[in-house]
């Protein structure tokens, strides 16, 4: 008898990146010199001082079971932070840590969505969104953007998406993959349609805050437009402001009632995250922040250098982002210089051909664009673009 596995797993498919990943790192274990564009990981160690405060926390032997949803101190430390940096208040029953911001994204859909209701989530997306939706029994509704407008929507395009069943909105900004970030004075207008529409809970997904260049200071919904405090859950990490990705640390903040559903997931799950993750988590937001700065001038600087060499590859054009790490080229050009009908088969060419490994934007909900990570260092990166050109040049 054939084993039978839930309908769930059949709704979903694994993270494109993590294939992408597991590929390129096949080929270089054959000895290949493959350059990878694909993970959305900082190359720099993790800081120092937040490594001591683990190491302490070792030797003072916090290796036991913390509160489900976290340490108090850790979470002192995110309502501190979220007060500081965001101007926001938050009582200890308003905040959960978790492993990793995934893991708070994953609580929340299972928290919030019954069977059909529906999940509105602007493409490109994180590649993670929908599964997830799915995988709660949720709907996912997209809305498609174009690099015209800077792959955001606009109050028009969130307006005609929303129905009865409409109960969750993502919101991603600076945006995993497309670089962009919404101004103020846009998730204002955002927020004038969804106060129409209180059934809808937003997810702000603020992984890449302090990544970000932009002439606009950062700004989440929240700020823009106060009245939504109630029904919004900010979700955030460590992993890419501190290059503590490895260590699986993220946390929501939002009402009380959503948080305190997500814990109860939680403690049925997971448990709490790891006790020296945590304890390394909050060196991290207490401690000094020069080295997010020197982590951000980095990162601006191999974008200004990457988004200038595409736009010198026929075939390929770049839109300069906000923050982040990655770049989200249009590359239907190349394409259709290369003879590929779809942008999977395009990037199966580059790593196969060109050895170079990057995720099709198809994976983000946009097809004819490829996501290229620039958490890495200047040598791959012009590397890479070399390879591309050798390629198209045949």
């Amino acid at each position: 008898m054939e084993l039978s596995l839930a309908q769930r797993v059949g709704r979903i498919k694994p993270s494109p990146t993590l294939a992408v990943t597991a590929k390129a790192a096949e080929l270089k274990a054959k000895g290949l010199d493959v350059l990878s564009l694909g993970a959305g990981e900082p190359d720099f160690d993790t800081p120092e001082h937040i490594k001591d405060a683990a190491r302490k926390a070792l030797d003072e032997g916090k290796t036991k079971y913390t509160p489900a949803t976290g340490t108090p101190s850790l979470k002192q430390a995110i309502i501190a932070k979220m007060k500081r940096d965001n101007g926001l208040e938050y009582s200890p029953k308003q905040v959960i840590a978790s492993v990793g911001g995934k893991q708070a994204c994953y609580n929340l859909c299972q928290a919030l969505l019954d069977d059909g209701d529906e999940a509105i989530i602007p493409a490109p997306y994180w590649v993670s969104y929908p599964d997830m939706v799915l995988l709660a029994g949720g709907k996912p509704v997209f809305i498609e953007t174009t690099a015209e407008a800077r792959f955001k929507i606009t109050p028009a395009q969130l307006e005609a998406a929303i129905t009865p069943r409409s109960k969750l909105l993502w919101l991603n900004s600076p945006s995993n993959p497309s670089g962009m970030a919404y101004t103020r004075a846009e998730l204002a207008a955002l927020g004038e349609v969804l106060l129409k529409h209180p059934q809808v809970v937003i997810a702000s997904d603020d992984m890449y805050e302090k990544i970000l260049w932009s002439v606009d200071p950062y700004s989440n919904i929240v700020n823009a437009c106060p009245a939504l405090y109630d029904r919004t859950v900010i979700i955030h990490a460590v992993s890419k402001t501190y290059s503590m990705t490895g260590w699986r640390l993220g946390w929501a903040c939002g009402p009380a009632k959503i948080i305190n559903a997500m814990g109860d997931i939680q403690s049925q799950s997971t448990s709490n995250p790891t006790s020296i993750a945590q304890y390394a988590a909050e060196a991290a937001l207490n401690g000094d922040q020069g080295c997010v700065t020197e982590m951000v001038a980095a990162f601006k600087a191999r974008h200004d250098a990457l988004v200038d060499a595409l736009n010198g590859i026929p075939g390929v054009r770049c839109l300069k982002g906000d923050g982040t790490f990655y770049v989200f080229p249009n590359v239907e050009g190349l394409m259709a210089r290369l003879g590929c009908k779809t942008d999977l088969e395009l990037s199966d060419l580059l790593l196969d051909k060109a050895l170079v490994a990057v995720v099709p934007g198809s994976a983000f909900g946009t097809p004819g664009h490829l996501r290229l990570s620039f958490a890495t260092s200047d040598q791959v990166l012009k590397g890479s673009v070399e390879r591309i050109k050798a390629l198209v040049a045949g």
